[in-house]
């Protein structure tokens, strides 16, 4: 089925991007690039940190077959300086990826969509509620893509689960818990000055746990209110280490998230816990990568697929990038998919502004916020 939207597809030839950011999460970047190299061709890199660029080459030399185009990608210290020479065609460029402080996605995102440029970004796609809203109706205005990496959606786990909310085979879900108990030591934090600041980073609920909060959203429909707790108990930062809530989904469902970077010594649990009048599932392990009940009141053909789609991680991003980036490149083509995009993005963020607002103030806050 194809788009029907004004947007410019690109087909017959590939699609050339630019990554900003060469930190944590960019490897995850690299591969997904160099894995669909048949239609991405990476150009430039873009990093403040010498050796962070530094690193990911070394990462870029391993993954590409083309050694030649590898030499090939520019290095850029400046992001404007890279919008300036694609404005003066010294560089082709059709979609940057955001792998920056999150305080920074909004002013990059809005640079590109009005130097015509389309936009994938990482989580959170903005630390506050105004800016995001921005983001969607600049890229809007701009006719290009606002893609918003919510890479979880995409996991096997994740997958299964979803069909089992989607086909009412839990019947009524009258409760979902959702843990996060993780670890971020104080030297994560220490490791770059934005980490754990409000304006550049945001807390445990905003960084950490944003794919879970979407994920709350993404199986069970929207979120009619809640209300908050938030603490910062161990870690010297500005923001929560620690945050508590109480949901009501619109649908009648009741639920809690509990989000804490101070479990000892390591990740502990990352799990979403369904309970229906028909049945009851538990996925956990440290990155919802491992079902650990499954009961349903009748079988059906999904039981078989319980245990090959669990598996083990050695981190807590899952192996959803390749897959996000596959129907990325779809929706470019033209083709459409149910990716997630910046409205659909927005609906995580106004949860985590919510929940802030509610600890700030002590109140239940009702959905949507506007």
């Amino acid at each position: 089925m194809k788009i029907t939207q004004e947007y410019p597809i690109i087909n017959n030839r590939k699609i050339n991007v630019a990554l900003i950011g060469c930190g944590r999460i960019s490897f995850k970047h690299v591969i997904s690039i160099f894995h669909h190299s048949k239609d991405l061709n990476l150009v430039a890199l873009c990093d403040t940190n010498i050796q962070n660029i530094k690193e990911i080459k070394n990462l870029i030399n391993k993954e590409a077959k083309d050694k030649k185009s590898a030499e090939n990608i520019q290095i850029y210290e400046k992001y404007d300086d890279l919008i300036s020479k694609k404005n003066k065609g010294i560089i082709s460029l059709d979609l940057v990826i955001l792998a920056t402080p999150s305080g920074l996605h909004a002013s990059q995102a809005i640079k590109a969509a009005r130097n015509g440029i389309n936009i994938c970004t990482e989580k959170p796609m903005a630390t506050n509620w105004e800016e995001g809203q921005l983001m969607v109706n600049v890229c809007d205005e701009n006719n290009v893509y606002l893609f918003v990496v919510k890479q979880n959606r995409y996991n096997k786990t994740i997958q299964l689960l979803k069909r089992q909310i989607a086909t009412n085979r839990f019947g009524k879900i009258s409760m979902i818990s959702v843990n996060v108990f993780w670890q971020r030591p104080q030297s994560y934090y220490d490791k770059d000055e934005w980490r754990g600041t409000k304006k550049l980073d945001g807390g445990a609920l905003m960084n950490q746990a944003s794919h879970y909060v979407d994920l709350m959203y993404w199986l069970n429909g929207p979120i009619e209110s809640l209300n908050a707790m938030s603490d910062t108990l161990g870690r010297d930062i500005e923001v929560e280490d620690t945050l508590v809530m109480n949901l009501k989904w619109k649908n009648g469902t009741l639920g809690t998230m509990a989000v804490t970077m101070l479990t000892y010594p390591e990740n502990l649990e990352g799990s979403i816990t369904i309970l229906g009048e028909k049945g009851t599932v538990k996925l956990g392990g440290k990155a919802v990568n491992n079902f650990e009940h499954w009961d349903f009141e009748s079988s059906n053909e999904d039981d078989f697929f319980v245990k090959n789609s669990n598996y083990k991680t050695s981190n807590i991003y899952g192996f959803g990038h390749p897959v996000f980036y596959k129907d990325m490149i779809k929706t470019i083509r033209g083709v459409k998919t149910d990716i997630c995009k910046g409205n659909d993005g927005l609906k995580s963020l106004e949860i985590i502004i919510a929940a802030y607002k509610s600890a700030k103030t002590g109140t239940t806050i009702k959905l949507p916020l506007s």
